[in-house]
């Protein structure tokens, strides 16, 4: 196993690059881009509209065949707010854990991919290795979807994913779905005294609030799944706000509501029972009262949940390198939904435990760094021998 040097040498450059959703990652690509150069290494960059952001993905090994992706996400969620004993972007040693944001979720992970290369590229890689790193999961999983769009037009498509999310390095095969939307309701201001000639937007943003909760009991009534906890698709209301003051009718009213998903569940048609409750029930008798009041929808995030069988060459493979069989699933979301809806087999599996994930002094094991390198040790073996290939990847 490895000692972990190289590991924690990246992890730690990695850590000082505060790269919260809400600010640019392209100082942290430029390193990994120019570490990768030194290593003889090309990679591209793929940017958003306003080139503020990118992805990186670069191939080491034959690119006459499709290979496997190491995907991770570059962004980090933030710390305002949050009672941090130690500083957030210098990673700090204490009592054999890693302390520093991203450390778990997820630049553990893209630390020890990195530490990978070279052992990479000293292999006869049969197949090729992808890296695949994006910006702004951690705010809907955006950037990764221009990334996949650049991965379709490869010569030789993957043949499967490794998401390195936070795991313990167990294997998973699942997680739920999400679609979350923001309802915005328009009504119509009067002094609170004549109430009934205004249009209350808190009152009628009420009415469909009720009415999410009923769909979310009538869900649970659905068939379930208990490899997934909660075993049914679930909806939740999270925020509200509203008027301006109690001798006042409110005129707006806002509130963000989402569906967690079950694989195979389309969101979607959640969604659209309620806005058919809306614009066919609760809009109209705002109407009656003032004509310019009314509703709107806001689509804020939405990515698909993930289940590959447990019997898929993919979950054979990852089960040897991660010497584990005990598939599971996860409550929080991943891209892996995304690539695997791309037509790309994915798996979860990466160092670090996600129950320290968004907190604060995040912090990831040095032992689970030194399994992880000796995972990808593995994964360069087996991407090296025919008979592996042929037996579990069946390339």
């Amino acid at each position: 196993m490895s000692d972990g040097r190289q590991s924690r040498l990246l992890l730690e450059q990695l850590v000082a690059f505060d790269t919260v959703s809400r600010t640019s990652n392209l100082s942290l690509v430029a390193f990994i881009r120019d570490y990768l150069d030194e290593l003889g290494v090309p990679s591209q960059l793929v940017y958003n509209d306003a080139g503020s952001k990118a992805n990186l993905w670069a191939t080491i090994g034959p690119d006459d065949c499709g290979g496997i992706v190491l995907s991770g996400h570059t962004d980090v969620v933030p710390v305002d707010g949050q009672a941090w004993t130690f500083p957030p972007f210098k990673l700090t040693e204490s009592d054999g854990k890693l302390y520093g944001r991203g450390s778990a979720d997820m630049k553990g992970f893209l630390a020890c991919v990195l530490a990978a290369v070279p052992t990479f590229l000293a292999m006869p890689l049969r197949i090729p290795v992808h890296l695949a790193f994006s910006y702004d999961e951690e705010v809907g999983c955006l950037g990764v979807r221009s990334l996949i769009e650049h991965i379709k037009k490869q010569a030789h498509p993957p043949v499967a994913c490794i998401v390195g999310e936070p795991t313990e390095l167990k294997p998973i095969v699942g997680h739920k779905g999400k679609l979350a939307m923001r309802c915005h309701v328009r009504g119509a201001p009067c002094h609170s005294a004549y109430a009934p000639k205004g249009v209350n937007a808190i009152e009628y943003a009420s009415q469909l609030i009720v009415k999410l909760t009923a769909m979310g009991i009538e869900l649970r009534n659905k068939p379930s799944d208990h490899r997934f906890d909660p075993p049914f698709t679930t909806v939740q209301t999270g925020t509200i706000s509203g008027g301006n003051a109690l001798n006042i009718v409110p005129a707006e009213c806002r509130f963000d509501w989402e569906v967690r998903t079950l694989p195979g569940v389309d969101g979607e048609q959640i969604c659209n029972e309620l806005k058919h409750y809306a614009y066919q029930e609760v809009e109209p008798l705002m109407r009656a009262v003032q004509a310019d009041t009314g509703i709107h929808f806001e689509p804020l995030q939405n990515y698909p949940g993930l289940l590959l069988d447990q019997n898929d060459s993919l979950a054979k493979f990852i089960a040897l390198l991660a010497r584990s069989s005990d598939f599971s699933t996860v409550a929080f979301g991943t891209e892996g939904g995304l690539f695997h809806q791309a037509g790309i087999p994915t798996v979860i599996c990466g160092p670090g435990s996600m129950a320290q994930g968004h907190k604060p002094d995040e912090f990831i094991e040095i032992t689970q760094l030194r399994e992880c390198d000796a995972m990808l040790s593995h994964l360069a073996s087996g991407l090296s021998s025919e008979e592996v290939l042929k037996k579990v990847l069946m390339c």
